[in-house]
């Protein structure tokens, strides 16, 4: 096996995409079972900076076509919005 392979910058891109799935994730997860008002922020903080890095990764493959993505059909939107609202108004948040 010849280990002078490296990867390919796809290849790199989408591990890092990957690992913040993940982060992002497992600090959901850990937040909503935390009874810590303290440490559920620190937890959403950085859920919320793993979300913008996992963004910014993903906005970079797609730019260089290494992750195609489909336009979103104004019906799919619509219907979207309307789950959503329904949702809301039967938890009332």
């Amino acid at each position: 096996m010849n280990n002078n392979q490296s990867m390919t910058e796809k290849e790199m891109l989408t591990d890092l995409l990957n690992e913040e799935k993940y982060l992002v994730k497992q600090y959901a997860s850990d937040m909503t079972e935390s009874a810590s008002a303290r440490l559920r922020q620190v937890l959403l903080a950085n859920m919320t900076e793993c979300a913008t890095d996992q963004y910014s990764i993903f906005d970079q493959m797609r730019t260089r076509n290494m992750y195609k993505t489909k336009p979103s059909q104004p019906q799919e939107i619509q219907t979207a919005k309307q789950d959503m609202q329904q949702l809301k108004n039967q938890t009332g948040i």
